[in-house]
């Protein structure tokens, strides 16, 4: 009976915090030491070298060592737990039923019937379009590599005159029922089916074409419609055009993101266009006409005399159109004055004749500035 049994640390010798490998050490010398091939008749060692081979078959396993440290040697009776609540056959997958019919979910889940109609794996591509494309919509082909069911067995992945057997196994569920021992007596838990390997039937004569899979690879050619006001990082669905579905599933869908290439003059806020323009000297001081940049083209814009570097003027209408097709936004331009380089003696002392006649009345901002400084 398991009362009469040594403890198992004591029949290998070693303590209660001894390491995995310490315990190893300890088995190997001991079954060494007591193997009947060097006592033939001897039933003492035969005995001993029992009683160190179940020592280490319970000390070597975590599981094991963990209940018979916790319960004794009652921890590793196989008729441990029963008859304290547990009938030996409680099922998990019972227990997510209940969980499943109060919250919609379950407890370790049940696996969805392998025959059933499955939707196909959806797609995922990114698409480089230019900045007034984006603006203005376009159209563009893409090149996608997807699951199409196959022509030849029309996705049952059968050959021709032949259909799939249902497992013997799983009997069509592409599962088994795996029990297992533990300290709270059996419980069962769902398994994919080896046998058929969790598809719930067996084909015998697989398609050519397909080698039974039901579907096979191939490459095609998709054109995309890019609507207006797209931005980038945004993801246009094409419904159905993803792989091909199982068992009369759906068609998942295509994603495609655009990625929009920077401007070299234009930067987008929303459905606004900012861009920056340079100014001379001469034209923000007496105020001149401008031919500006838009995305529809040039456009003339008159700046009034004394405009000041910074200063920014809206284009009403001349931004991103909305995506959903509700107006459009406004242009921001931003001007600086550029100063000039490279001038000769003649334009330097014209420049010095010209400050000469200039009083801080003629500079606001300076005069502004140097009165905080003298506060």
């Amino acid at each position: 009976m398991a009362e009469q049994k040594r403890d198992y640390y004591e029949v290998l010798g070693v303590s209660r915090g001894a390491s995995e490998d310490e315990i190893k050490k300890a088995y190997r010398k001991l079954a060494k030491a007591n193997h009947p091939d060097l006592h033939p008749g001897d039933a003492e060692a035969e005995a001993r070298f029992k009683e160190v081979n179940e020592a280490y078959e319970v000390l070597s396993d975590a599981d094991k060592k963990a209940r018979y440290d916790q319960y004794g040697h009652a921890g590793v009776d196989p008729n441990f737990g029963a008859g304290a609540g547990f009938d030996g056959g409680f099922d998990f997958g019972d227990l997510g039923d209940i969980f499943g019919s109060f919250f919609g979910g379950g407890f370790g889940g049940r696996r969805a019937n392998p025959n059933a109609p499955q939707r196909g794996e959806s797609l995922r591509i990114s698409l480089t379009i230019d900045f007034e494309e984006a603006a203005f919509g376009c159209k563009k082909s893409v090149t996608v590599e997807r699951m199409e069911q196959c022509d030849k067995c029309k996705g049952s992945g059968c050959a021709a005159g032949t259909t799939p057997e249902v497992c013997q196994t799983c009997h069509g569920t592409g599962t088994i029922q795996v029990r297992r021992q533990t300290p709270m007596g059996v419980f069962a838990t769902s398994a994919p089916c080896s046998a058929c390997g969790g598809r719930g039937r067996i084909i015998h004569q697989p398609c050519p074409d397909c080698r039974g899979a039901g579907a096979v690879r191939k490459r095609r050619t998709i054109e995309v419609s890019v609507p207006a006001g797209i931005d980038n990082g945004q993801t246009i669905s094409l419904r159905g055009q993803g792989s091909c579905g199982r068992n009369g599933g759906p068609n998942g869908d295509l994603l495609v993101t655009i990625m929009v290439r920077p401007h070299e003059i234009f930067r987008r806020e929303g459905t606004s266009v900012l861009c920056e323009a340079p100014i001379t000297f001469i034209q923000a001081t007496l105020g001149a006409e401008l031919e500006i940049p838009t995305i529809d083209g040039k456009v003339k814009y008159h700046i009034p005399e004394g405009t000041q570097s910074g200063s920014t003027f809206r284009l009403k209408g001349k931004g991103i159109p909305s995506i959903n097709g509700r107006g459009r936004g406004d242009q921001y331009v931003t001007v600086y004055i550029e100063t000039p380089r490279n001038l000769t003696k003649e334009q330097k002392e014209a420049l010095k004749a010209f400050a000469a006649t200039m009083g801080e009345n003629n500079y606001e901002q300076r005069s502004r500035f140097f009165k905080k400084f003298k506060k």
